[in-house]
């Protein structure tokens, strides 16, 4: 039996987020604000909370799945790398 393989998520900041996971997040839990929590920003991710039911959230959640996958590992760290 072999044993289970990681799942590379590609480079990770200083703080251990990755700009892949944070996309994935957007995109599938991004309505309620998953993302925001994700990266640390938790005032932001209960805004999306509390909005959810207009589905605003999932909306800005959706752009902002996009601009994670289009912005570069050193953008990403240099905005989201602090601990």
């Amino acid at each position: 039996m072999n044993p289970p393989t990681a799942i590379n998520l590609g480079p990770v900041a200083s703080n251990g987020k990755s700009r892949i996971a944070a996309a994935l997040f957007a995109f599938f839990l991004g309505g309620l604000g998953g993302h925001k929590f994700y990266l640390g920003q938790v005032g932001l991710g209960i805004v999306y909370l509390l909005f959810c039911w207009t589905f605003i959230p999932a909306f800005i959640a959706f752009i902002e799945f996009i601009l994670f996958l289009t912005m570069s590992d050193e953008a990403f760290n240099q905005k989201y790398g602090h601990s």
